[in-house]
């Protein structure tokens, strides 16, 4: 029986990569590699995505000192966190709600995939995992945290980008973007350029390359069934958080790679709802690394758009 469901099977048979997507479907477990035991514990951030209760879909980023993830069975981790006040997923936490997260360390540019169920817990979360997998390093810039003294501001809510927060998003190097099945199970997936790979087509809409991948097609799958989809966009420098909801569009069709070099096809996000909070995060990071696997951006003016 495969792993994958029928709209991950869809989006695999038109990238002509069924065969190397049910070879890559044994990394998938639904037990903790050891390997990934410690990894965790090292960890200072989780980010994780999940529907609220309109079926609107989010990414936050959890936080804490090495240790606030634990792995506390086969397949059980706690997590020592909440969302901050104000975060779109703080009250979707209060009660069961079927997640997808990534531990994402982008200082070695490891990370971990699960994804489960999570509940509250006296000191945070339970989450029971139903799959966890390792992905590549791929498109992962390095970065090493320092964490100081943060208190979050109140958020900002809006139905579209401010310019401040379009020029933020034009020039961002990594986003995280959860969706779900119609059966709600959550997935949340890393998305990593060059700065400028994002771009913003106006206040309500943005677009991105996906470049060549681990061949699953976790995103794109959901996507084929239930176009809701969340983004979040760190502020690397700063500690703030864009939460971004609507709705995401793949096209197969356009040759994407005369828009951006690398591409295999093209996303279209149509922003629903925005929900921006100063300093959420206590974490902030050093300059990046550029991954050597970026494409390059093309410079303003050139390649095909609109």
């Amino acid at each position: 029986m495969s792993v994958y469901h029928r709209g991950e099977l869809t989006a695999q048979k038109r990238a002509g990569l069924l065969d190397e997507a049910a070879h890559v479907s044994a990394l998938i477990s639904r037990r903790m590699p050891r390997g990934a035991v410690m990894f965790l514990a090292e960890q200072p951030m989780l980010v994780l995505g999940a529907a609220d209760g309109a079926g609107a879909m989010w990414v936050t980023m959890l936080t804490g000192d090495p240790g606030f993830i634990r792995v506390t069975g086969p397949s059980t981790i706690s997590v020592a966190a909440v969302p901050t006040a104000g975060d779109p997923l703080r009250p979707v936490l209060d009660g069961p709600a079927r997640v997808g997260l990534i531990a994402i360390e982008p200082g070695t540019r490891r990370r971990v995939r699960m994804n489960g169920t999570a509940r509250p817990s006296a000191d945070g979360l339970r989450i029971d995992l139903d799959q966890i997998y390792g992905n590549c390093p791929k498109y992962i810039q390095k970065r090493v945290p320092v964490a100081v003294a943060a208190s979050p501001s109140p958020p900002r809510h809006g139905s579209e980008l401010s310019a401040e927060e379009m020029g933020f998003a034009s020039v961002t190097d990594t986003f995280f973007i959860a969706t779900a099945d119609p059966d709600g199970n959550a997935d949340a997936s890393h998305r990593g350029g060059n700065p400028g790979f994002l771009r913003v087509l106006s206040p309500t809409r943005l677009r991105w390359p996906d470049y060549v991948g681990n061949s699953m097609f976790n995103t794109f799958g959901n996507l084929e069934l239930n176009p809701r989809a969340g983004l979040l966009l760190p502020d690397w420098w700063t500690g703030t958080m864009l939460h971004l909801t609507g709705t995401a569009v793949v096209d197969w069709d356009t040759d994407a790679e005369l828009e951006a070099p690398g591409a295999q096809r093209l996303v279209d996000f149509t922003v629903e709802r925005v929900v921006r909070i100063d300093n959420a995060s206590p974490l902030r990071w050093t300059e990046p690394e550029f991954s050597r696997f970026n494409p390059p951006v093309p410079t303003a003016g050139s390649g095909g758009g609109g």
